[in-house]
């Protein structure tokens, strides 16, 4: 082999499935580019990811605990990271790309706003009744990182990462599996953290839907996992079984009735919403006072998108401490 990469490429050919996404048909980037000889096109969309400021800005994101003191809960980083894995593991067993499931899995979730889902609805009700985290995700990596050019990733994983939730479906195998992989880690880590909080306990789940996913964290993912690889091997087509798949929805259900909807665990959303609203509505009247690269888009675009872009992109204590500082007189603050 002449490099590194053609020996990547001719791998792909001979070991994987019939139904892997070959890196050699994709559909490219939007941008001419330069091949690498040490990677494929979808190792470099994940180095391309893992490099970008939104990615180190997932650390101090939200997953569904404001703000945590405690160090062991969930952050959008972490969540990213236990997506990634699950999704490595099905495509691995079902020898599909794991380099395109990598990349999508880190990149699905670099658009979340501050504060999780308690952000994305402030987003709805201050900019646009349109606005979702996964078409964030998207714009960030075509429009706003690399100080605006955008990451350049390949057709593949950009679909993958705007198509990885609700009913919107990816139109690669791989982009599938991530679909799943994010579900199954977290309604699981949810629980994990739920339980840290003393909002739940593992009594708590109903005994129909133990018995069929398990009792314990790891028994239940082992369970959604195994039964994606057995239900999905040698098909084009990703599934999970009829049984294992109707737990997986009722505990779903369950985690939206005990815990995303808890007072102890949500009570303080209506405040962290205020944040964001507020300095959203300050912004609209103040663009110029946002970074350069927000401001500057405003030259083609309205006031309220880059208000919104900017406002996404906060970390939960960057936000915390920027309506500190345009609302809070000084000498209140602590």
């Amino acid at each position: 082999m002449s490099n590194v990469c053609e020996l990547f490429l001719e791998r792909e050919k001979n070991t994987l499935s019939p139904y892997a996404f070959l890196t050699v048909n994709t559909k490219g980037r939007e941008h001419p580019y330069t091949p690498c000889d040490n990677r494929t096109e979808f190792q470099r969309d994940r180095d391309r990811i893992i490099h970008s400021e939104s990615f180190r800005c997932l650390m101090n994101k939200t997953q569904v605990f404001l703000a945590p003191d405690d160090a062991h809960y969930r952050t959008r980083l972490t969540h990213t990271l236990e997506v990634t894995q699950i999704a490595r593991i099905i495509a691995r067993a079902l020898r599909l790309n794991e380099d395109l499931c990598e990349a999508i899995g880190l990149g699905h979730d670099l658009g979340h706003t501050p504060f999780g889902h308690a952000g994305e609805d402030a987003m709805q009700k201050c900019y646009s009744p349109d606005f979702t985290h996964y078409k964030q995700s998207l714009r960030v990596v075509e429009r706003l990182e690399n100080n605006g050019e955008g990451l350049n990733l390949t057709y593949e994983v950009r679909d993958g990462i705007v198509n990885h939730t609700g009913s919107h479906m990816a139109s690669t195998l791989e982009g599938v599996i991530v679909k799943f992989a994010d579900r199954i880690a977290y309604i699981n880590h949810d629980i994990d953290d739920a339980r840290r909080a003393g909002i739940l306990s593992n009594e708590d789940i109903p005994i129909e839907i133990r018995e069929v996913l398990g009792d314990a964290h790891g028994k239940r993912i082992n369970t959604m996992v195994t039964s994606v690889i057995q239900y999905s091997t040698d098909k084009n087509y990703i599934g999970m079984g009829p049984d294992v798949m109707e737990a997986t929805n009722r505990l779903r259900d369950f985690m939206f009735e005990n815990v995303y909807t808890n007072p102890a665990a949500k009570g303080e959303e209506s405040k962290a919403k205020e944040i964001l609203v507020r300095l959203f509505e300050y912004y609209v009247k103040h663009p110029y006072k946002m970074p350069e690269l927000y401001y500057k888009n405003t030259k083609n675009e309205s006031v309220e998108r880059c208000v919104c872009d900017f406002v996404s992109a906060m970390t939960d204590r960057f936000a915390i401490e920027k309506y500190k500082e345009l609302f809070i007189p000084e000498v209140w603050r602590s």
